[in-house]
């Protein structure tokens, strides 16, 4: 297959938003980016920071916090932008993205603050303790393929996820009871990584709860992404953890890692925990 290349991906086609007026875009929630049937958390803050880097004067989002406030479903959205503050360095916006129910009613999906920026402008300076995570090389780790045809989505025909084995006992029915995930990240039609793929990979992992020996769903109720810097050519490599899990919730913190060893984005989200 050959690698798409950016603007012609399926990922690009699935996000891609139209302005209809000043502060207005109208999108399609596709059915290839679901859970079942719902659309994926990192898929959607993708859709939406398509419209606020085209509504705000910076390109690259920087801060991203969006709180899920419904199920999104396939199907016509519209999303909506505002600009809060605009500076020589930086701008904010917000948007709202909402969908109609059956009666016509709209309701709001997801409510997203962020601040964008030019990631090509940022300064070379890094002092960092945070190191990348040691993994199997993507050969050596888990495929599509090993995946349970239970717990297969529309989404995982989307991504070429490798998961590392020793995050991956779920899959064989052994799950370490550690609250932890890691893997090799591609989109599966060689889409090369960009600001707005970051947005998707830190939640497009398998959750920590499945090695925690809980499966089920695990609804976002609110994540805040932070892109460091553009991802050099190559796979990324995600790693989550989660260090407490207690009244039903649990935190997921994620890393993205390119292949150069840079940390090009970090994220942290609240979700409802699966019923043991």
């Amino acid at each position: 297959m050959a690698q798409a290349t950016i603007g012609n991906s399926e990922f690009d086609r699935d996000t891609a938003v139209t302005a209809r007026e000043r502060d207005v875009y109208d999108a399609d929630v596709s059915e290839g980016w679901t859970i079942l049937g719902a659309a994926n958390g990192g898929y959607l803050l993708a859709m939406v920071g398509r419209a606020l880097g085209q509504a705000l004067p910076h390109s690259d989002p920087f801060s991203v916090s969006a709180h899920y406030l419904s199920v999104s479903r396939p199907g016509p959205a519209v999303i909506r932008t505002r600009s809060i503050r605009t500076g020589g360095r930086l701008s904010t916006g917000q948007a709202s993205l909402l969908q109609y129910e059956a009666d016509g009613t709209e309701v709001e999906r997801i409510r997203v603050l962020a601040t964008y920026g030019e990631l090509d402008a940022l300064s070379d300076d890094v002092r960092t303790t945070a190191k990348p995570p040691a993994m199997p090389p993507s050969e050596h780790c888990l495929g599509p393929e090993s995946v349970p045809a239970g717990l297969v989505s529309e989404l995982t025909g989307r991504l070429d996820i490798r998961l590392d084995p020793d995050t991956a006992g779920w899959i064989s029915g052994r799950p370490s009871g550690k609250g932890e995930t890691r893997g090799w990240f591609d989109l599966a039609d060689g889409r090369p990584h960009d600001a707005l793929t970051l947005l998707l990979a830190v939640d497009a992992l398998p959750p920590t709860t499945f090695e925690m020996g809980l499966p089920g769903w695990v609804p976002t109720v609110e994540l805040t992404a932070h892109i460091r810097r553009r991802p050099a050519p190559g796979p990324l490599r995600v790693s989550m953890t989660t260090r407490n899990l207690a009244g039903g919730f649990l935190e997921e913190d994620a890393e993205v890692w390119d292949s150069e060893d840079h940390l090009v984005a970090q994220a942290r989200q609240l979700a409802v925990a699966p019923r043991g």
